[in-house]
């Protein structure tokens, strides 16, 4: 009887020690996958940044032809960034979580909507008249860049939902904890304002 209760008792030990185990191997798992996708995707979002940047600068003291330019080569980067980082994602697979394939295909699916919408700001904004320096000209021209910031607004917006479930729970905790994501490539600045 004590045979069998020794062999119950380090059965349980077993037990104990590989759902033990098992945690820090899920955890580890889930470093893993983040070091790798925060990996692929450090240039992107170093890329979007910049843009983003280029985007505030130039709004300060830009002429509209300079305003302009700077805006569509943003949309352009950031476009390119979001789809980058997409496929950087399909690449890294789902994350090791409950739920993490619907995770992955929600944040693919909205970040290759973002970009297809900054490659539309893009079009708009090069389809703006910055060189009649007109009173109406100028007008025309500030007009169609407060839609811009309109649709830039809206564009935020929407992408907020699935991308920031890649961003909640562990899945984030663990993309936090990685130096390579530490830029955030939702928070791009509204385009400037003539």
């Amino acid at each position: 009887m004590n045979k069998k209760l020794a062999a119950a008792l380090s059965g349980g030990a077993v037990l104990v020690l590989a759902l033990s185990g098992c945690g820090d191997s899920d955890e580890e798992k889930l470093d893993n996958w983040a070091k790798s996708l925060c990996g692929q995707i450090q240039p992107q979002l170093e890329k979007s940044v910049k843009a983003q940047q280029k985007i505030v600068s130039t709004a300060a003291d830009g002429k509209p032809e300079d305003i302009q330019k700077a805006d569509s080569e943003a949309f352009k980067a950031i476009a390119d960034a979001d789809k980058a980082i997409a496929g950087a994602l399909e690449k890294a697979g789902p994350p090791p979580v409950d739920n993490g394939e619907k995770i992955q295909q929600d944040a693919i699916k909205d970040l290759n909507e973002a970009s297809k919408a900054y490659e539309k700001l893009k079009k708009d904004v090069d389809g703006l008249d910055a060189k009649d320096q007109s009173p109406e000209g100028l007008k025309a021209f500030s007009e169609g860049l407060q839609k811009v910031a309109d649709d830039l607004g809206k564009i935020q917006k929407q992408g907020d939902g699935a991308l920031n479930a890649l961003l909640e729970g562990d899945v984030g905790a663990a993309i936090k904890k990685q130096d390579a994501c530490k830029a955030n490539p939702s928070t791009a600045p509204g385009p400037s304002k003539a």
